[in-house]
């Protein structure tokens, strides 16, 4: 199916990083989880099931564990970020024809990710695709608000001086395409399987032959 047409007006890319740029069999989350649960088990001198059960209710209702940890708890979020992030990529490859595909994309390209820059910059470059965009964006541009939160998405827009009514986003988490949606952008959900909602105008398992085809 020939999705150009729904592309034309588009003059910015916003791609997610974690399992949008990679795929997710490379489950670098679950390496992040761990280093997740043991930061709250010290922080708040809590065992490893309460940590584990308060990460994960912390991510459904605040948008990100460390929105939860700083509403709640008042937690630092320099250190915390360093630390969940300090996690090995060596089992990450270079995609060329991702790289090409990103690359051909008229306009401007940038990466908005719930993780922090630098980590961000790693994933990009364990990835080949150094210097293909524009900016790239982490929860400390967002004031550590978090997606799926509209708040943090207007932060990050302004930020990029884009306008959503010309722009696409790319993410995993379809939750995270309601605001984009709703600001009037083109969403495409990146996942091995469609979940079809309204605020979801695309789906594909392939990123690379997805931005080919436009």
């Amino acid at each position: 199916m020939n999705h150009a047409p729904d592309f034309a007006h588009v003059t910015a890319w916003v791609f997610d990083l974690d399992n949008t740029l990679y795929p997710p069999e490379a489950r670098l989350f679950d390496q992040i989880e761990v280093r997740m649960t043991a930061w709250v088990m010290e922080a708040l001198g809590i065992e490893r099931e309460a940590a584990d059960a308060l990460r994960s209710r912390y991510w459904a209702d605040y948008g990100t564990t460390l929105a939860g940890l700083m509403e709640v708890h008042g937690l630092d979020p320099a250190p915390y970020l360093t630390h969940v992030h300090d996690i090995s990529l060596d089992h990450l490859e270079a995609d060329d024809a991702l790289a090409a595909a990103i690359k051909a994309l008229p306009g401007t390209r940038f990466v908005y990710t719930n993780g922090s820059r630098p980590y961000a910059e790693r994933v990009i470059a364990a990835r080949g695709l150094s210097g293909l965009f524009d900016d790239v964006f982490g929860v400390e541009h967002a004031g550590f608000r978090p997606k799926p939160e509209r708040a943090a998405f207007e932060t990050v827009f302004a930020r990029a001086g884009l306008d959503p009514t010309r722009a696409a986003m790319f993410e995993d988490d379809p939750r995270n395409l309601a605001a984009p949606h709703a600001m009037g952008m083109r969403t495409v959900h990146v996942a091995p399987e469609p979940l079809p909602a309204p605020h979801i105008h695309h789906h594909t398992s392939n990123l690379a032959a997805f931005l080919s085809g436009l």
